[in-house]
This record gives structure tokens, C-alpha cells and sequence, in this order.
């Protein structure tokens, strides 16, 4: 696959986050705090998709390469959304970290459009900070971690064994990589 001119790539972001009152969530580190912000999650999504364009054996549907318009959201919410939310659409009880909800496919029929509409994101803040605790990290690389994996949810990647959950969580680490 030839260099694309990615020049002219938008990413139509539409962010929400709730207004967490718990204390808990008022991070010292600035850093920690960029995760409130549509800018960050912009230049995050920006920088995976150019990424993403750059490679030349991917798993992702075909015609996105050929795409300099996306359009997806994120929402930032407490267990008890999350958890309405997973058993609403997924049949599963309790809060859970992300959840993706692609609507792109390699049959789409809107593919001949301008633009990609890649889905909705979800991702639960307080599981999002139970979980860096536990892993001795920052709630930052938390959240860029469980949006990255959301986030190749929504271009089509799956994980049906534990090869392809590698492969996928490895592709999370590069993704991650890239963006310091």
C-alpha cells in the first residue's frame, strides 16, 4: 500500500463527560486531568487513525483507507450508566470498563460516503480508576488504554481467541507508544 496524503484527516469528535463530584477525581497531576478534555481525546483519535492509515497489513475494513473524514463519540460515565448500558445492548450484568458500538463493516453501504461514522464509546471513570490502581498507573494511561481498545472495536477488530486478543492488546500497546 503507497504513502496517502493524510493532510487534510478530521476527526468529528463528540465528547461527553460526566461532572464527577467525587473528590477523588480532582487528579493532582494536570496530566491525569487532560482525560476531561474533547481536545485531548481529539489529537489521541487523530494521532491512531494516521497510524492506522500508515499500515500496510491491517485486520481494519479496506475502504477506511481511502477516508480523510471520521466521526465517532466518547462518553465518560459512572458504573451505574455503564452497567444500564451493558445490559440494555450486551445482556450482561454489572459495570464493565468499555464498551464499543461499531457501525462500520467491510459490506457497509454508506462506505462510498466523504466521511466514516466508526460508533459510540463508552468508558467507565470509576472502573477506569479502580483499574489503574491495580495496575500502579496513571487514571491517563487507564483511559488511553480502554479507549484504545474500544477504539479498534469500532474499526472492526475482534478478539474471538486468546492469539487475537494478543494481537490486539499488543496493537493497544503500540498505539499507546506512539502518541509520547
Amino acid at each position: 500500500m503507497s504513502q496517502k496524503d493524510n493532510s487534510e484527516l478530521k476527526i468529528d469528535l463528540v465528547f461527553n463527560c460526566n461532572k464527577f463530584s467525587d473528590s477523588k477525581y480532582n487528579f493532582l497531576n494536570k496530566q491525569d486531568n487532560l482525560i476531561f478534555e474533547s481536545s485531548f481525546w481529539e489529537e489521541v483519535f487523530s494521532s491512531w487513525i494516521l497510524i492506522i492509515l500508515d499500515e500496510e497489513d491491517s485486520p481494519f475494513p479496506k475502504f477506511i483507507f481511502e477516508k480523510k473524514s471520521f466521526s465517532l463519540s466518547l462518553q465518560i460515565i459512572n458504573d451505574n450508566e455503564i452497567s444500564s448500558i451493558n445490559k440494555k445492548w450486551m445482556s450482561k450484568s454489572g459495570p464493565t470498563d468499555v464498551l464499543s458500538f461499531p457501525m462500520i463493516s467491510d459490506i457497509d453501504i454508506t462506505k462510498d460516503l466523504y466521511f466514516v461514522e466508526l460508533g459510540d464509546l463508552f468508558i467507565s471513570l470509576e472502573m477506569a480508576f479502580k483499574q489503574a490502581l491495580e495496575f500502579k498507573h496513571s487514571i491517563k494511561r487507564e483511559m488511553l488504554w480502554l479507549a484504545s481498545h474500544g477504539f479498534l472495536h469500532l474499526l472492526g477488530w475482534e478478539h474471538n481467541d486468546d492469539n487475537e486478543l494478543e494481537n490486539m492488546l499488543d496493537f493497544q500497546e503500540y498505539l499507546i507508544s506512539r502518541l509520547d
